[in-house]
Order: C-alpha cells, then sequence, then structure tokens
C-alpha cells in the first residue's frame, strides 16, 4: 500500500503587468520553482494577452523534506515548445511556506520588483493535502548552450536599463557562442539567430552598433527555419519586421499584412501588430503605393517624422532629404486654404531648419520661416507658432518677434497642462524664447524663468526619454548665463554636471553631442573667464576640439566652433591656436566641397565673413610660433580656396596615367560626371527638383571621394589632392621670389619664399592693418580725383601714398632681397597680397627722392619686374600647363558701342583694334571681333578658339555677386562665371584693356575672385588687367607700348607669354610723358 504524505501544492493561477525588461515580444511566459538553487519545476508556457497578462491552472507539489524556503521566478520564453536557455527573467521573488500558508485557501498577489516602472505580479493558492507519491521534483540539467544563452539575456536587460555598451558587447558575445555552437541541423539554430539579432537591433537603435543590413539577414535566416504552420512563425515575422522598420524598408506593410491574421485576438502580439506601429504600418503602405488615397498626407507625414527621426540619431542626410521630400508631397496634397495642412506645414517647416542648421543652406531657412508663417496664419496658437518668431528673429532681430514669441509661447502653455503629450516641448520652447530674449535685452528675469521651465521639463522627462540630453545642455547653457551674471559656483557646477550626464546619455556618433561639447566647453570658458584656472582653459579646449570634429553633426556648427576655438585660443595664449586654425580650414574646405556651383560656395563661404581674416591670423600665429614653413602652408590653404576646389575637377593626371591608366580613367570619368552635375544643378525656383539634384550631387562626390581614396592608397600618390607642403608651394618660386604679404590685426609683415630653402620673415613694424585700411581708402580718394584733373597736373596724393608704400612695405622687403637673397636687378618677383593688401598698388611702390647726383631713386619698378599671383597653387598650376605649346592664334575682341544702359561709348577701341593688329606678328593667325559680331556668344567662342586674347570693352566687378562681374559685350554680359565654365588647356595670354578686371571681392578678399583671376583659373597662363576705371583714350599708349616690346623684334615673330611682365614694365616707363600717373599704376600683370 502506498504510504500517505502531508505535501504542500501552490496553484499557480494568472499574471499581471507582465513587461519584459529587454522590451522583446515573447513566445509566451511561465512561471519556475527554484529549490535549493536548482529550477525543480516550471509552469507551461502561457500566452502573453493584450493587456500584459497570462493565466494558467498549474500545480506544483512539494514534499515536506523539500527546503521550507524557495523561490519563484516569471520568465519570458521566445519560443512557444522548445526553449533554449530559461528564456529571459522578469521577476524573482525568494519565499517561505510559512507566509504563504499565512493566506489560507484563498487567493493572494505576489508584486515583484518593478520592470520599467510596473511591478509584475502573480495570484496563487496555497494547500496542504494529503498524497499517495512524492511530490515531483524534476531535475533540469543546464548544457553550455543554455548557461550561455541566459548569461546573454541577463547583459541584454542590463543594457537596455543602463545604456552601456560594455553589457550589449558581452550580450552579442554570449549569443554569438551560443549560434557557434548550433549548427544548420540544430534545432535551437532559430532561437540561437533570433536572439543574436535582437541584441545587434537594440545596439543599433542606440546607435552603439552599425550594420542594420547583416542583422536583418539574422532576422531572415531565422524565419527560414520557422516556416508557415510552425507555431512559433508569428512571432519570427513579426521579429523581421522590426528589423525591416528600422531600415523603413517598405517590405514590412506586406509583412504585417500577412503577419495580423496569424495573431488570435487578445493576444500581446496582435495588439502590437495591430496598434500605431502595426496596422497602421499596412494602412500607410497601402497609402504610400495609392496615390490619390485620402490618407496618403497621414501616411507620408509619418515616414517623413521616422525619416527625420533617424536623422537626429545617426546624422546620416540623406534621410533628412527623403523626409523632406515626404512632407513636400504631403502638404502638396491640400487645396489651398484648408485648415488641415498647419501640422504639415510646420513639420516640413521644421525639417528644413533642421537641414539649415546642419548645411547652412539660406534657401532652406527662408523657405522654413515662409512655411512656419503661413501655417501661423492658420493656426494663431501653438508651439509651433512661437518657434517660427524666434527663428524669425534669430535672422532678422526683430525685437517684436521675439516678443510675440514668448507671448505665444505662454498661451500655448497654458492649454497643455501637467501631463499634456505637448507640455514639455511646450516648455522648453518658451524656455528657448527666454533665454533668446535675455540675450538681446539681458532682463534677468526671463533668464530665471528660463532656468524654472528647463528644471521642470527635466523632472517631467524619463531617464530614458530619447531627448532628455537637450534638456539638460539647455539648462545648462541658461545657467552658465546666470554665473557670468551673478558669480554663484553652485550655478557653473550644475551646468558642467548637466553636460556630463548629457554625454554620458548619448551613443559616440549620436549627433548632440556636438551640442554637449558645446555646452560643457562653454561652461568651463564662463569658469575660466571668472576664476582663471588653467585647467579650466585645458578642459576647455579638449572640449572645443571634441565639437568642432564631432563627425556626425553638421559643418557650420563646427566650422563656428573652430573659429571660436582659434580667436580664444589667441586672446588666452594657449598652445592649441594653430591647430585650431587647421582644424577652422579643412572643415570650411570640406563644407564648400559639398555646393556644386561657384556662387553657391561663396555664399556658403560669405556666411562666415566675421572668419575672413583667419588665413592671415593663422599666418602670423605660425610667424609667432618661429615656424615660417608653416605659416606658408596656412595662408595657402586659407586663401583662394573656391579656386583651388573648382580646379580640383581639372587637375592634371599624366603621372598617374602612366602608374596606373584604370585608375586615371576612373577618376577622370568620375570628375567628368561630378562637372556634369553641378552644371546642371543650377539654381532653381522648384524647391523640389533643387533638392533633387543637390542629392544627386551629393552621391556622385561620395564616389569622386572614393576614387581619389583609392588613388591615394598609391604610395607614390599618398598626397594627392592633399592641402600641399612647403615643399611643394616653393616650386611657385622656381623663376624668382614670391612675396606673401600678411595683414593680421596680430600683425603686419612678409614672407619671401626663395627657389629653395627657408622663408624668410620681414616684420613690418611700422604698419598696422587698421593703417592698411586708411591706405586703401585714401588711395580711393586719390584715384577719383585724379581721374579728374588735367593730365599735366601733379598727382600729389598719389605720389604721398605711392611713397608710404615704398617706406614702411617694399622697403623692408626689396633690403632683404638685396642684402640677404642678393637678387640681381631687374630679376622677376612675384606679390601674393592678403586681406588689406590685395587693395594697394604694391607694385606702384615709389620713393619718389632725387639723389645727390640729382638722379632719382629707384622705385619698385625701376628694380625688379612684378608680377602677382592670386595665390601659390594658382601660379603652379599654370607653370605645370605650359609643358603643352600649340601653335599661337590671336584674336583681338572689342566693343565700343555696348547700347543702351551698358555705359558710354567708348571711341577709341575700334583704333585700339587696328593698332593691336598692326602689332602682333604676321605669323601669328590673327583676328579682330568688334560691333555686332562682338556678342557673349561670339566672344567665349573666340575665347576657347584662340592661345591670345586682347579684350577692349567696359569691364564691371559686381560687389554684391563677384561671380556676375562681367565684360560688357553687344547683348548680353561676358560674366565671370561663363569664363570659368570654359576649360582652355592650350590658351597663354589675355590683355584685359578694360574696368576693373582685377579688383577683389570685398567680403572675401582673400578668395580673389575677379575676371582676370576667371582667365588665369580656365587656363590663360598670363594675364594683364586693371585695378580701377581706365580711360580708353590713353591706355591705347600703354597697349602700343605693351606689343611694341612684346614682340620686338617683330620681324621674328615669336610670341613668348613670359615676357609679358617685362613688357608691362618697359610699357609703364615709356609711356611716362603721356599717361598720366594713376593711368600708368592701373594695368597689373597676373600669372607665369
Amino acid at each position: 500500500m502506498p504510504r500517505l504524505h502531508v505535501v504542500r501544492r501552490l496553484i499557480l493561477l494568472s499574471g499581471k503587468d507582465l513587461k519584459v525588461p529587454s522590451q522583446r515580444i515573447p513566445a509566451g511566459i511561465y512561471i519556475s520553482v527554484n529549490v535549493d538553487s536548482r529550477r525543480c519545476w516550471k509552469s507551461a508556457i502561457s500566452v502573453l494577452s493584450s493587456q500584459e497578462s497570462a493565466a494558467w491552472a498549474d500545480t506544483v507539489t512539494l514534499s515536506p523534506q523539500a527546503s521550507p524556503a524557495f523561490s519563484v521566478q516569471i520568465r519570458a520564453s521566445y519560443e512557444v515548445d522548445r526553449v533554449l536557455g530559461s528564456g529571459e527573467l522578469i521577476g524573482k521573488l525568494q519565499l517561505s511556506w510559512r507566509e504563504l500558508l499565512n493566506h489560507g485557501d484563498e487567493p493572494f498577489d505576489l508584486s515583484f520588483p518593478s520592470v520599467r516602472g510596473v511591478h509584475p505580479s502573480l495570484t496563487l493558492k496555497v494547500a496542504v493535502v494529503h498524497a499517495c507519491d512524492d511530490a515531483l521534483s524534476d531535475s533540469f540539467i543546464h548544457c553550455k548552450i543554455d548557461r550561455d544563452t541566459d548569461a546573454g539575456h541577463a547583459q541584454l536587460a542590463k543594457y537596455m536599463e543602463h545604456k552601456r555598451v560594455f553589457h550589449l558587447k558581452a550580450a552579442v558575445r554570449y549569443f554569438r557562442l551560443v549560434l557557434d555552437q548550433c549548427p544548420v541541423s540544430h534545432p535551437d539554430r532559430a532561437a540561437a539567430l533570433t536572439n543574436l539579432a535582437w541584441a545587434r537591433l537594440y545596439g543599433y537603435a542606440q546607435n552603439d552598433l552599425q550594420d542594420i543590413d547583416a542583422t536583418t539577414s539574422l532576422f531572415r535566416e531565422a524565419l527560414a527555419l520557422r516556416p508557415q504552420h510552425h507555431p512559433d512563425h508569428p512571432l519570427y515575422l513579426y521579429n523581421l519586421t522590426k528589423a525591416l522598420t528600422w531600415r523603413y524598408d517598405k517590405e514590412t506593410a506586406q509583412l504585417y499584412h500577412e503577419l495580423l491574421p496569424l495573431c488570435p485576438e487578445g493576444t500581446y502580439l496582435r495588439s502590437i501588430a495591430a496598434g500605431e506601429n502595426g496596422v497602421d504600418y499596412v494602412i500607410e503602405g497601402i497609402c504610400l503605393r495609392e496615390v490619390g488615397h485620402p490618407l496618403r498626407p497621414r501616411a507620408l507625414d509619418k515616414l517623413a517624422w521616422a525619416l527625420r527621426s533617424r536623422f537626429t540619431q545617426c546624422g546620416n542626410v540623406d534621410d533628412l532629404d527623403e523626409s523632406i521630400r515626404f512632407y513636400r508631397e504631403a502638404v502638396s496634397l491640400f487645396p489651398e486654404g484648408h485648415s488641415d495642412p498647419a501640422d504639415y506645414l510646420n513639420n516640413l517647416a521644421c525639417s528644413l531648419e533642421v537641414r539649415f542648421d546642419h548645411q547652412g543652406k539660406p534657401n532652406d531657412l527662408d523657405e522654413a520661416i515662409s512655411l512656419y508663417e503661413e501655417a501661423l496664419r492658420l493656426r494663431p496658437v501653438g508651439h509651433e507658432s512661437g518657434r517660427a518668431l524666434t527663428i524669425r528673429f534669430n535672422k532678422r532681430y526683430d525685437i517684436d518677434d521675439i516678443a510675440r514669441a514668448v507671448s505665444l509661447h505662454r498661451e500655448a502653455l497654458t492649454l497643455c497642462p501637467p501631463g499634456h503629450p505637448e507640455r514639455i516641448i511646450t516648455l522648453n520652447n518658451l524656455a528657448l524664447a527666454l533665454k533668446t530674449r535675455y540675450d538681446e535685452l539681458d532682463v534677468n528675469e526671463d533668464l530665471n524663468e528660463a532656468i524654472v521651465l528647463h528644471r521642470e521639463s527635466l523632472r517631467s522627462r524619463r531617464l530614458d526619454h530619447p531627448e532628455r540630453h537637450v534638456t539638460l545642455y539647455s539648462l545648462s547653457l541658461v545657467l552658465c548665463s546666470r554665473f557670468t551674471h551673478t558669480r554663484k559656483n553652485e550655478d557653473i557646477e550644475e551646468a558642467i554636471k548637466l553636460c556630463q550626464e548629457s554625454l554620458a546619455a548619448l551613443p559616440s556618433l549620436h549627433p548632440d553631442r556636438h551640442c554637449s561639447y558645446f555646452s560643457l566647453r562653454e561652461a568651463y570658458m564662463s569658469r575660466y573667464s571668472i576664476q582663471y584656472d588653467p585647467a579650466d582653459l585645458s578642459l576647455a579646449v579638449d572640449n572645443f576640439r571634441l565639437a568642432s570634429r564631432h563627425p556626425t553633426h553638421g559643418f557650420p556648427s563646427r566650422i563656428i566652433e573652430a573659429y571660436k576655438w582659434a580667436v580664444a585660443a589667441e586672446w588666452h595664449g594657449h598652445g592649441s591656436a594653430l591647430e585650431a586654425y587647421s582644424t577652422f580650414f579643412e572643415l570650411l574646405d570640406a563644407h564648400l566641397a559639398t555646393r556644386s556651383s561657384a556662387t553657391s560656395r561663396r555664399e556658403a563661404a560669405a556666411a562666415f565673413h566675421y572668419a575672413r581674416s583667419l588665413p592671415a591670423d593663422a599666418a602670423s600665429c605660425a610667424i609667432r610660433c618661429d615656424n615660417l614653413r608653416h605659416a606658408v602652408e596656412l595662408v595657402e590653404r586659407g586663401r583662394g580656396q573656391q579656386w583651388s576646389l573648382a580646379s580640383r575637377l581639372k587637375t592634371p593626371v599624366e603621372d598617374l596615367e602612366s602608374a596606373n591608366p584604370k585608375m586615371a580613367r576612373d577618376y577622370l570619368e568620375m570628375s567628368k560626371l561630378v562637372s556634369n552635375a553641378a552644371q546642371g544643378s543650377v539654381a532653381s525656383t522648384n524647391r523640389a527638383a533643387a533638392d533633387r539634384a543637390a542629392t544627386e550631387y551629393r552621391r556622385l562626390t561620395e564616389q569622386w571621394a572614393a576614387a581619389v581614396a583609392e588613388i591615394r592608397s598609391l604610395q607614390a600618390f599618398s598626397r594627392f589632392l592633399l592641402p600641399p607642403s612647403y615643399a611643394d608651394l616653393q616650386a611657385a618660386a622656381r623663376h624668382g621670389p614670391v612675396i606673401i604679404l600678411i595683414a593680421s590685426k596680430y600683425s603686419c609683415s612678409a614672407i619671401i619664399i626663395p627657389t629653395s630653402g627657408d622663408p624668410h620673415h620681414v616684420p613690418l613694424s611700422s604698419i598696422t592693418l587698421a593703417d592698411l585700411k586708411t591706405l586703401k581708402d585714401r588711395f580711393t580718394r586719390a584715384i577719383r580725383h585724379a581721374s579728374r584733373m588735367d593730365p599735366a597736373e601733379s598727382r600729389t596724393d598719389l605720389i604721398v601714398l605711392l611713397r608710404t608704400v615704398w617706406d614702411e612695405i617694399m622697403l623692408p622687403i626689396v633690403n632683404v632681397l638685396e642684402n640677404v637673397l642678393k637678387l640681381k636687378h631687374r630679376s622677376r618677383i612675384w606679390l601674393c597680397p592678403t586681406a588689406a593688401f590685395t587693395s594697394i598698388p604694391l607694385h606702384a611702390a615709389n620713393p619718389f627722392q632725387t639723389k645727390a647726383d640729382r638722379s632719382k631713386e629707384p622705385c619698385l619698378e625701376d628694380l625688379y619686374i612684378c608680377s602677382y599671383t592670386p595665390t601659390l597653387s594658382a601660379l603652379i598650376r599654370s607653370r605645370q600647363t605650359m609643358k603643352k605649346r600649340v601653335t599661337p592664334s590671336f584674336v583681338a575682341i572689342g566693343q565700343g558701342q555696348p547700347g543702351a544702359g551698358k555705359g558710354k561709348a567708348l571711341s577709341a577701341v575700334d583704333s585700339e583694334l587696328e593698332l593691336v593688329y598692326e602689332l602682333v606678328p604676321a605669323t601669328a593667325n590673327r583676328t579682330t571681333i568688334s560691333g555686332d559680331a562682338a556678342a557673349r556668344a561670339g566672344a567665349l567662342e573666340a575665347l576657347e578658339e584662340n592661345t591670345w586674347v586682347h579684350l577692349a570693352c567696359h569691364g564691371k566687378q559686381d560687389p554684391a555677386q563677384p561671380y556676375d562681374s562681367h565684360f560688357v559685350m553687344r547683348d548680353e554680359h561676358l560674366t565671370l562665371l561663363d569664363i570659368m565654365d570654359k576649360h582652355i588647356p592650350h590658351a597663354e595670354f589675355a590683355f584685359l584693356s578694360a574696368c576693373h578686371t582685377a579688383v577683389g571681392d570685398e567680403q572675401t578678399p582673400d578668395e580673389v575672385i575677379h575676371l582676370a583671376a576667371g582667365l588665369q583659373f580656365s587656363g590663360f597662363k598670363s594675364v594683364v588687367g586693371t585695378l580701377w576705371e581706365v580711360d580708353d583714350a590713353v591706355a591705347k599708349h600703354v597697349v602700343e607700348a605693351f606689343y611694341t616690346y612684346m614682340f620686338h623684334p617683330k620681324e621674328v615673330g615669336v610670341m613668348d607669354l613670359t615676357k609679358a611682365a617685362w613688357a608691362l614694365n618697359r610699357a609703364t616707363h615709356a609711356v611716362k610723358t603721356k599717361v598720366p600717373l594713376e593711368q600708368r599704376m592701373v594695368f597689373i600683370h597676373i600669372g607665369v
């Protein structure tokens, strides 16, 4: 007879609030009872309901010999039948029979530790009964793959709670070990694949891991092992949809469509599949496929929002472009005057504003403001309404805008009581508007209120909220401002702590780390400015460095940060100044390279107008650091960026063709595609078309950059298209020294680059940047006055100014040329002025002194043959392209009757053309174009077909848009852009007998954007241009003398472009008695 025992029974009834720590969707939930650290019983797997509850009717019987203490665990299973490992732990309680028996035979609840803010609980009953057999006591033996799986689940749950990457890496490592032990035929391979895939997907979502495609492949392989009719098929299908959702793959909609019928009503999986990210996605997928569907705008809006969200996490501008494209279509589907599109207009405006912050294109900001204003008209109150006014204030500085913004945000906040989903963003927007107004008006009440609002916002946001870091660094900034005012240490210490917390919350490549670095830098600089602790300055510089170099943030903010770094390092004497300058030039170069046209590149550069002195300042800094070679490299890198970027696609590759013909061919083909795309992306009033062109240009430039990187992998071409070193740049001085004149607020000086050896520094200690600006203005007035004087009158004002240029600028340089370099008189020199020096006629420097023997002291042009060069690289490029010479042909183009509204008639043009024709050797193919034939198209064709060109017409420098500077033809203007678009490698020499052909751009003087430089860029190696207005009646005297010397002796018929500088020097001497001083000085030579 079996012996009766007194046994205890634990009856498992149900569970609720069963949240999974890793947030995965489980196949079901089970309960295990562990005695003596061993699992001795597990319940059946119960499917989780839509209310996150489960029901059982399971009983566990334990014998009296069992330990009085035991534990109960709630676990999530990711398979319906066979479980790999123990599943994921949801909750665990240590219990004793004594406390359970106190409940009698009534059901009772056990509450478990909180999971994601909620306490899971179980409903149980206990009973003491007599039973014949021993109680059930199974033994569960775990093998290695079970133990590794459990360890992986534990590490992944910790990662999801704490967001620490080492937990993620540990989880991936464990799950990878398990997968390695599960070959293709192993029954647990599908589960192992899925566990690894989920760990990788969570890491991707937090930007801690990359390669979503590999993760998706793992899910696909797992699904293939769980075909239709397998009980786990629906869950595995759902897993794949989650990965595809992160890729924003439209296949997701189709998979949800398949999934929904497989999910029983009332289950948690169905509630997720049919929820806002499930069946909505199916609807949206249908809407996106069906043009004209009434829900298509909503579908487009949600998809656009998702893409913008991914951009804010990862910084891929392709996502942002696509977001804007979808928003544009959504807005376009509403009829004019319809009230519903206000939200869509705001969303499109927001994406455009984000893109403006990332790329700095003014059109984006202008359109965003326009859209915000239209939405404001449709819906006068709302958090976006005040935001529109704040943005407009930041552009136009109308104080009424920011006052009204504050008022609208206050009104919006009254409509969002605590708990309202829009309250936090409204708090932040009001705080931002108040901080903006404080920065403008310095009203302390605004600052204190902004702090209170940010604090409330911070309290309202969960620790894991994806935007919490924004509130952290925003609060830090306002606390910094208050510290500067009150000097209370607790404010600045809290500000630093908040920034550090913000950084700790963000993955290493999150774009907003830049903002946290910026705020932390601001905090350290604020404290340094009060307390002068060198450690704070060092910490500030560290964060300058991190903010300016953060790779996923947009260029404009990083460029500004590098500029501020350079200014701060100079001001405080920190040793990182040269690094800051180099970083600025590197970032600006990369930013300008994203622009497809010369006009847009100049517009992008002009946005940083406050930094236009940096090339000269950087060189000055290097000089003060006694590093002259680096000074030359820096000033070259910072100047002429427009020309160097435009010339990249025209770089000769003869050496590469010899070393690797295929690589050279691929590079040239890619360069041609980029060039064609640039020409095709002209400004369009159709914003959507402009966006498409910009996206295509970016795609091609990325491929071009990859081709360049491949070329650099060859040892002999490791510096291909990289900024030139001093050794590279010294090639500019092959035929005579180049003198770089540096005008900086820190010092004015010259660097002489000799044909060989180290550069020489010439301090110009008697002149300052302010003196140069005064000198420039005085020259302008003196030349204007001289143009109204009788030719025979003495130009006293000009003489005084040229004497100043000689005494204070050129004489110290001449002393080094004569006494240090031992340069022979009548040798050639090249002048390369920077900043304020570009507006001063350095070549005309003259002592105007008489010696004791009544002879005159020599002036600069008596001593040397002077030429100019915009940059060292421009001179080197011109010399490189002289290798291939062709039979010379000469064209003289003249337009003396430009037509109504295009300037006065030039009566001497026709006679000048006849004169030139007679002076050109008959051996050359000579052509003259004038009158109606001298039109834009004809002039361009002549430029392309001839090697030598003489242009006599009106010239106009456009100060507002220098690329629109032009020669006046009979019909349309021949613009600088027209000339730059031409590539004329066989071109040799151009004489520009027109006004203002070598006058630079005042906004960006170091870019040297003028007509003469444009001709040099297009292929002309040697150019004579003019600095101001030319009097055509007297200019012909200079022209006649020039060509007489240029082609002497004419009978020989030699056309040598390298004689141009000497010929101009001789010509201006020869016409002294015929041509007044200002009309002799006006002509300069540029190039070889």
